[in-house]
Protein backbone atom coordinates (compact mmCIF):
# COMPACT_ATOMS: atom_id res chain seq x y z
CA UNK A 1 0.00 0.00 0.00
CA UNK A 2 1.79 3.37 -0.85
CA UNK A 3 1.82 6.46 0.88
CA UNK A 4 0.42 9.56 -0.35
CA UNK A 5 2.93 12.07 -1.40
CA UNK A 6 0.70 14.73 0.20
CA UNK A 7 1.74 13.27 3.64
CA UNK A 8 5.28 13.79 5.33
CA UNK A 9 6.46 10.54 6.77
CA UNK A 10 8.10 10.68 9.76
CA UNK A 11 9.44 6.50 9.25
CA UNK A 12 13.22 7.44 7.93
CA UNK A 13 13.69 9.91 11.02
CA UNK A 14 11.79 8.33 13.68
CA UNK A 15 13.73 5.79 16.12
CA UNK A 16 10.96 5.28 18.36
CA UNK A 17 7.35 3.45 17.96
CA UNK A 18 4.88 5.67 16.77
CA UNK A 19 1.91 7.97 18.79
CA UNK A 20 -1.88 7.53 17.96
CA UNK A 21 -2.07 10.75 16.54
CA UNK A 22 0.86 9.92 14.19
CA UNK A 23 -0.69 7.03 12.84
CA UNK A 24 -4.12 8.82 12.20
CA UNK A 25 -2.12 12.03 10.57
CA UNK A 26 -1.03 9.15 8.12
CA UNK A 27 2.53 9.65 9.25
CA UNK A 28 3.71 6.23 9.57
CA UNK A 29 4.43 3.27 7.41
CA UNK A 30 3.03 -0.66 7.35
CA UNK A 31 2.49 -2.27 9.79
CA UNK A 32 1.31 0.72 11.91
CA UNK A 33 -0.23 2.51 9.10
CA UNK A 34 -3.88 3.89 9.40
CA UNK A 35 -5.57 0.76 7.49
CA UNK A 36 -3.50 -1.59 9.56
CA UNK A 37 -4.95 0.31 12.61
CA UNK A 38 -8.60 0.03 11.08
CA UNK A 39 -8.28 -3.84 10.09
CA UNK A 40 -7.13 -3.87 13.71
CA UNK A 41 -9.69 -2.18 15.46
CA UNK A 42 -12.21 -4.40 13.13
CA UNK A 43 -11.28 -7.59 13.46
CA UNK A 44 -9.46 -7.87 16.92
CA UNK A 45 -10.56 -4.91 19.05
CA UNK A 46 -14.41 -4.78 17.97
CA UNK A 47 -14.75 -1.29 18.02
CA UNK A 48 -14.23 -0.13 14.72
CA UNK A 49 -17.34 2.45 15.22
CA UNK A 50 -15.49 4.42 17.18
CA UNK A 51 -12.04 4.94 14.72
CA UNK A 52 -15.12 5.68 12.22
CA UNK A 53 -16.93 8.23 14.24
CA UNK A 54 -13.57 9.94 14.35
CA UNK A 55 -12.79 9.83 10.75
CA UNK A 56 -16.52 11.23 9.78
CA UNK A 57 -15.85 13.95 12.46
CA UNK A 58 -12.78 14.58 10.87
CA UNK A 59 -13.87 14.38 7.46
CA UNK A 60 -16.75 16.64 8.29
CA UNK A 61 -14.43 19.39 9.48
CA UNK A 62 -13.11 18.72 5.90
CA UNK A 63 -16.20 19.57 4.71
CA UNK A 64 -16.30 22.92 6.52
CA UNK A 65 -12.98 24.23 5.35
CA UNK A 66 -14.08 23.65 2.46
CA UNK A 67 -16.78 25.40 2.50
CA UNK A 68 -15.47 28.52 3.92
CA UNK A 69 -12.87 28.67 1.35
CA UNK A 70 -15.44 28.49 -1.38
CA UNK A 71 -17.15 31.93 0.39
CA UNK A 72 -14.39 33.44 0.12
CA UNK A 73 -13.53 32.89 -3.85
CA UNK A 74 -17.27 34.28 -4.37
CA UNK A 75 -16.98 36.75 -2.13
CA UNK A 76 -13.33 37.73 -4.08
CA UNK A 77 -15.23 36.81 -7.92
CA UNK A 78 -18.76 37.19 -7.36
CA UNK A 79 -19.58 39.89 -5.24
CA UNK A 80 -21.05 43.34 -7.26
CA UNK A 81 -20.01 46.46 -6.96
CA UNK A 82 -23.63 47.88 -6.47
CA UNK A 83 -23.30 46.33 -2.86
CA UNK A 84 -24.67 48.20 0.22
CA UNK A 85 -22.20 49.06 2.56
CA UNK A 86 -23.33 46.76 5.05
CA UNK A 87 -23.06 44.16 2.68
CA UNK A 88 -19.34 45.52 1.84
CA UNK A 89 -18.60 45.11 5.28
CA UNK A 90 -19.89 41.75 5.85
CA UNK A 91 -17.23 40.88 2.84
CA UNK A 92 -14.38 42.42 4.20
CA UNK A 93 -14.81 40.48 7.47
CA UNK A 94 -15.09 37.24 5.59
CA UNK A 95 -11.88 38.04 3.67
CA UNK A 96 -10.10 38.98 6.59
CA UNK A 97 -11.23 35.87 9.22
CA UNK A 98 -10.45 33.68 6.41
CA UNK A 99 -7.01 34.96 5.52
CA UNK A 100 -5.73 34.37 8.88
CA UNK A 101 -7.87 30.68 8.82
CA UNK A 102 -5.44 30.35 5.05
CA UNK A 103 -1.90 31.56 7.15
CA UNK A 104 -1.85 29.42 9.75
CA UNK A 105 -1.06 27.07 7.74
CA UNK A 106 -0.53 23.07 8.61
CA UNK A 107 2.40 22.97 10.49
CA UNK A 108 1.75 21.80 13.91
CA UNK A 109 -0.91 20.54 16.08
CA UNK A 110 -1.59 23.56 17.84
CA UNK A 111 -2.27 25.42 14.30
CA UNK A 112 -4.76 22.96 12.93
CA UNK A 113 -6.47 23.24 16.06
CA UNK A 114 -6.06 27.71 15.38
CA UNK A 115 -7.28 27.36 12.36
CA UNK A 116 -10.34 25.14 13.09
CA UNK A 117 -11.36 27.11 15.98
CA UNK A 118 -11.05 30.35 13.29
CA UNK A 119 -13.60 27.73 11.03
CA UNK A 120 -15.83 27.62 13.57
CA UNK A 121 -16.24 30.73 15.02
CA UNK A 122 -16.81 31.72 11.23
CA UNK A 123 -19.74 29.03 10.97
CA UNK A 124 -21.41 30.12 13.74
CA UNK A 125 -21.48 33.99 12.88
CA UNK A 126 -22.07 33.35 9.63
CA UNK A 127 -25.15 31.24 11.02
CA UNK A 128 -26.82 34.56 12.08
CA UNK A 129 -26.50 36.05 9.06
CA UNK A 130 -27.47 33.17 6.79
CA UNK A 131 -31.22 33.40 7.31
CA UNK A 132 -31.50 37.13 6.28
CA UNK A 133 -28.86 36.49 3.62
CA UNK A 134 -30.88 33.91 2.43
CA UNK A 135 -34.26 35.97 2.14
CA UNK A 136 -32.29 38.73 0.66
CA UNK A 137 -30.61 37.10 -2.24
CA UNK A 138 -32.85 33.83 -2.38
CA UNK A 139 -30.25 31.67 -2.24
CA UNK A 140 -27.49 32.51 0.87
CA UNK A 141 -23.71 32.10 0.55
CA UNK A 142 -23.59 29.07 -0.98
CA UNK A 143 -27.10 27.70 -1.73
CA UNK A 144 -26.56 27.78 -5.41
CA UNK A 145 -23.22 25.56 -5.08
CA UNK A 146 -24.31 22.02 -4.60
CA UNK A 147 -22.23 19.36 -3.68
CA UNK A 148 -22.13 16.42 -6.13
CA UNK A 149 -21.98 14.06 -3.14
CA UNK A 150 -22.19 13.62 0.76
CA UNK A 151 -19.38 12.17 2.67
CA UNK A 152 -18.87 8.97 2.43
CA UNK A 153 -20.97 6.61 4.74
CA UNK A 154 -18.80 4.37 7.26
CA UNK A 155 -17.50 1.12 5.81
CA UNK A 156 -16.29 -2.12 7.32
CA UNK A 157 -18.60 -2.22 10.59
CA UNK A 158 -17.85 -4.76 12.95
CA UNK A 159 -21.68 -5.44 12.82
CA UNK A 160 -21.47 -7.18 10.24
CA UNK A 161 -19.25 -10.12 11.60
CA UNK A 162 -17.34 -11.08 8.14
CA UNK A 163 -14.82 -10.95 7.00
CA UNK A 164 -13.53 -10.37 3.40
CA UNK A 165 -11.08 -11.33 1.02
CA UNK A 166 -7.77 -8.77 1.55
CA UNK A 167 -8.35 -7.95 -2.42
CA UNK A 168 -11.52 -6.18 -1.24
CA UNK A 169 -10.64 -4.62 1.95
CA UNK A 170 -8.75 -2.09 0.82
CA UNK A 171 -11.46 -0.49 -1.11
CA UNK A 172 -14.03 -0.88 1.54
CA UNK A 173 -11.14 1.12 4.10
CA UNK A 174 -10.16 3.47 1.47
CA UNK A 175 -13.11 5.87 1.36
CA UNK A 176 -12.93 6.71 4.94
CA UNK A 177 -8.99 8.43 5.24
CA UNK A 178 -7.68 7.79 1.72
CA UNK A 179 -9.61 10.11 -0.27
CA UNK A 180 -9.58 13.52 -0.74
CA UNK A 181 -11.44 14.23 2.37
CA UNK A 182 -8.89 13.23 4.48
CA UNK A 183 -5.98 14.38 2.63
CA UNK A 184 -7.61 17.79 2.85
CA UNK A 185 -7.87 17.78 7.29
CA UNK A 186 -3.98 16.55 7.09
CA UNK A 187 -2.67 19.08 4.94
CA UNK A 188 -5.23 21.21 4.27
CA UNK A 189 -3.26 21.75 0.80
CA UNK A 190 -6.31 22.18 -2.33
CA UNK A 191 -10.14 21.65 -2.17
CA UNK A 192 -11.84 19.10 -3.35
CA UNK A 193 -13.43 19.26 -7.09
CA UNK A 194 -16.93 19.56 -5.75
CA UNK A 195 -18.73 22.67 -4.42
CA UNK A 196 -20.26 23.03 -1.22
CA UNK A 197 -23.22 24.43 0.48
CA UNK A 198 -24.20 25.24 3.87
CA UNK A 199 -26.91 22.84 3.11
CA UNK A 200 -24.56 20.35 3.57
CA UNK A 201 -22.67 21.05 6.45
CA UNK A 202 -25.91 20.66 8.10
CA UNK A 203 -26.26 17.31 6.82
CA UNK A 204 -23.13 15.80 7.30
CA UNK A 205 -23.52 17.06 11.27
CA UNK A 206 -26.90 15.85 11.38
CA UNK A 207 -25.42 12.11 9.59
CA UNK A 208 -22.88 11.72 12.62
CA UNK A 209 -25.55 12.84 15.07
CA UNK A 210 -27.62 9.79 13.62
CA UNK A 211 -25.51 7.16 12.89
CA UNK A 212 -23.37 7.40 15.99
CA UNK A 213 -25.06 9.32 18.81
CA UNK A 214 -28.22 8.81 19.30
CA UNK A 215 -30.14 6.34 21.27
CA UNK A 216 -30.51 3.17 19.37
CA UNK A 217 -28.33 4.49 16.02
CA UNK A 218 -27.18 2.06 13.85
CA UNK A 219 -23.47 2.24 14.79
CA UNK A 220 -24.32 3.76 18.45
CA UNK A 221 -21.01 4.50 20.12
CA UNK A 222 -20.86 4.81 23.92
CA UNK A 223 -19.85 8.84 25.29
CA UNK A 224 -20.53 10.46 28.53
CA UNK A 225 -24.01 11.80 28.76
CA UNK A 226 -22.85 15.62 29.16
CA UNK A 227 -20.79 15.09 25.91
CA UNK A 228 -24.44 13.59 24.22
CA UNK A 229 -26.62 16.44 25.37
CA UNK A 230 -24.59 19.03 24.28
CA UNK A 231 -23.97 17.57 21.31
CA UNK A 232 -27.85 17.17 20.31
CA UNK A 233 -28.49 20.62 21.61
CA UNK A 234 -26.24 22.32 19.99
CA UNK A 235 -27.33 20.26 16.28
CA UNK A 236 -31.25 20.25 16.99
CA UNK A 237 -32.05 23.47 19.38
CA UNK A 238 -29.26 25.95 18.35
CA UNK A 239 -29.02 24.74 14.59
CA UNK A 240 -25.45 24.37 15.10
CA UNK A 241 -23.04 22.33 12.56
CA UNK A 242 -18.88 24.08 13.03
CA UNK A 243 -16.67 21.58 13.78
CA UNK A 244 -16.52 22.65 17.62
CA UNK A 245 -19.54 20.74 18.05
CA UNK A 246 -18.08 17.72 18.14
CA UNK A 247 -14.49 18.06 19.72
CA UNK A 248 -15.57 17.13 22.91
CA UNK A 249 -16.31 13.67 21.34
CA UNK A 250 -13.52 13.96 19.50
CA UNK A 251 -11.24 14.25 21.74
CA UNK A 252 -12.68 11.50 24.21
CA UNK A 253 -12.52 9.29 21.52
CA UNK A 254 -9.52 9.78 20.56
CA UNK A 255 -8.13 8.75 24.61
CA UNK A 256 -10.25 6.06 24.55
CA UNK A 257 -8.71 4.68 21.33
CA UNK A 258 -5.28 5.70 22.91
CA UNK A 259 -5.70 4.14 26.18
CA UNK A 260 -7.66 0.59 25.16
CA UNK A 261 -6.11 0.05 21.66
CA UNK A 262 -3.50 1.49 20.60
CA UNK A 263 -1.28 -0.34 23.27
CA UNK A 264 -2.40 -3.56 22.11
CA UNK A 265 -2.24 -2.86 18.33
CA UNK A 266 1.60 -2.10 18.66
CA UNK A 267 2.30 -4.91 20.62
CA UNK A 268 0.42 -7.14 17.94
CA UNK A 269 2.03 -5.10 15.14
CA UNK A 270 5.34 -3.61 16.28
CA UNK A 271 6.75 -6.86 18.26
CA UNK A 272 4.71 -9.08 16.14
CA UNK A 273 3.16 -10.19 12.72
CA UNK A 274 0.42 -12.85 13.12
CA UNK A 275 -3.07 -12.18 13.56
CA UNK A 276 -4.93 -14.13 16.62
CA UNK A 277 -6.58 -16.78 13.87
CA UNK A 278 -3.47 -17.98 12.42
CA UNK A 279 -2.22 -17.65 16.37
CA UNK A 280 -4.48 -20.53 16.70
CA UNK A 281 -3.70 -22.37 13.74
CA UNK A 282 0.26 -22.58 14.74
CA UNK A 283 -1.00 -23.79 18.32
CA UNK A 284 -3.30 -26.73 16.91
CA UNK A 285 -0.70 -27.53 14.36
CA UNK A 286 2.55 -27.73 17.09
CA UNK A 287 0.56 -29.49 19.54
CA UNK A 288 -0.03 -32.00 16.74
CA UNK A 289 3.18 -31.93 15.75
CA UNK A 290 4.76 -32.14 18.69
CA UNK A 291 2.36 -35.38 19.99
CA UNK A 292 3.19 -37.43 16.74
CA UNK A 293 6.88 -36.67 17.57
CA UNK A 294 7.18 -37.90 21.24
CA UNK A 295 4.98 -40.58 19.34
CA UNK A 296 6.99 -42.20 16.64
CA UNK A 297 10.35 -41.43 19.28
CA UNK A 298 8.72 -43.55 22.00
CA UNK A 299 8.33 -46.21 19.03
CA UNK A 300 11.41 -45.84 17.82
CA UNK A 301 13.01 -46.60 21.24
CA UNK A 302 10.57 -49.27 22.47
CA UNK A 303 11.20 -51.11 18.42
CA UNK A 304 14.93 -50.69 18.51
CA UNK A 305 14.86 -49.24 15.65
CA UNK A 306 18.18 -47.09 14.30
CA UNK A 307 19.83 -43.72 15.24
CA UNK A 308 19.79 -43.32 11.04
CA UNK A 309 15.89 -44.04 10.88
CA UNK A 310 15.72 -41.85 14.34
CA UNK A 311 16.58 -38.76 12.36
CA UNK A 312 12.93 -38.77 10.76
CA UNK A 313 12.57 -37.54 14.25
CA UNK A 314 13.96 -34.26 13.11
CA UNK A 315 11.01 -33.02 11.08
CA UNK A 316 7.84 -33.22 13.97
CA UNK A 317 9.98 -32.00 16.59
CA UNK A 318 11.06 -28.78 14.43
CA UNK A 319 7.88 -27.98 13.01
CA UNK A 320 6.37 -28.15 16.67
CA UNK A 321 8.33 -26.25 18.05
CA UNK A 322 8.58 -23.41 15.41
CA UNK A 323 4.52 -23.67 15.73
CA UNK A 324 4.23 -23.48 19.50
CA UNK A 325 7.17 -20.43 19.96
CA UNK A 326 5.86 -18.73 17.12
CA UNK A 327 2.13 -18.79 18.66
CA UNK A 328 3.86 -17.70 21.90
CA UNK A 329 5.60 -14.62 20.56
CA UNK A 330 2.98 -14.07 17.73
CA UNK A 331 5.71 -13.75 15.51
CA UNK A 332 6.39 -16.07 12.13
CA UNK A 333 10.33 -15.18 12.63
CA UNK A 334 11.12 -16.67 9.05
CA UNK A 335 8.19 -14.28 7.48
CA UNK A 336 9.72 -11.02 9.57
CA UNK A 337 13.05 -11.98 9.07
CA UNK A 338 11.76 -11.65 4.34
CA UNK A 339 9.69 -8.23 5.86
CA UNK A 340 6.19 -9.59 5.62
CA UNK A 341 3.69 -9.10 8.78
CA UNK A 342 0.55 -10.48 8.19
CA UNK A 343 -2.53 -7.89 8.70
CA UNK A 344 -5.45 -10.37 7.24
CA UNK A 345 -5.08 -14.32 8.11
CA UNK A 346 -3.00 -15.88 5.48
CA UNK A 347 -2.57 -12.38 3.56
CA UNK A 348 0.85 -10.41 3.99
CA UNK A 349 2.12 -7.11 3.69
CA UNK A 350 5.70 -5.76 3.25
CA UNK A 351 6.97 -3.91 6.02
CA UNK A 352 7.81 -0.69 5.15
CA UNK A 353 8.70 1.24 8.42
CA UNK A 354 12.48 0.41 8.90
CA UNK A 355 12.39 1.04 12.56
CA UNK A 356 9.92 -1.61 13.07
CA UNK A 357 11.80 -3.99 10.80
CA UNK A 358 14.64 -3.91 13.11
CA UNK A 359 12.58 -4.77 16.17
CA UNK A 360 11.19 -7.65 14.45
CA UNK A 361 14.52 -8.51 12.79
CA UNK A 362 15.90 -9.15 16.84
CA UNK A 363 12.85 -11.04 17.82
CA UNK A 364 12.84 -13.04 15.02
CA UNK A 365 16.83 -13.56 15.84
CA UNK A 366 15.96 -14.52 19.47
CA UNK A 367 12.78 -16.37 18.39
CA UNK A 368 15.01 -18.76 16.19
CA UNK A 369 17.78 -19.38 18.65
CA UNK A 370 14.97 -20.42 20.81
CA UNK A 371 13.99 -22.82 18.95
CA UNK A 372 16.72 -24.65 17.27
CA UNK A 373 18.02 -24.48 21.08
CA UNK A 374 14.73 -26.45 21.97
CA UNK A 375 14.32 -28.52 18.86
CA UNK A 376 18.04 -29.70 18.96
CA UNK A 377 17.60 -30.63 22.87
CA UNK A 378 14.68 -33.27 21.91
CA UNK A 379 16.55 -34.56 18.79
CA UNK A 380 19.45 -35.52 20.54
CA UNK A 381 17.42 -37.04 23.45
CA UNK A 382 15.74 -39.21 21.81
CA UNK A 383 18.01 -40.15 19.02
CA UNK A 384 20.86 -41.02 21.60
CA UNK A 385 18.93 -42.90 23.84
CA UNK A 386 19.27 -46.45 24.34
CA UNK A 387 16.88 -48.67 22.30
CA UNK A 388 15.21 -51.56 23.95
CA UNK A 389 12.71 -54.08 22.26
CA UNK A 390 9.50 -54.76 24.04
Amino acid sequence: MSESPHHPVLADNRHRLPTLNEVLQRRTLAPVDLFSFYIYMRDQQRSVDYLDFWLDVLQHMSLCRHYVRELRRSVLMETPEAETKAASKRSSMILEQFHQIDDAGPSNQEDEKSRDQHVSAFLRQDTGHHSSEKSRSGNGYGSGREITSSPSSSEGSVKSGKANPASRESEKVKPHFMGSAFHDTTTDSHSPAQQVARSDLRASAEKILYTYLLTGAEREIILPQSILNDIISSIEDDHRDDPEVFDAAKDYVFQAMERDAFPGFLRSKALGNLVPPSMFARLILGLVAIFGGFWAAFVCIFLDLSRLTRCWLILPFSVGVYSLASQQYALDPIMALLGFSEYTFMNWSRVQDPYIRSLLVKRASVNLVITVAIATCLIVLFIFVPGKRL
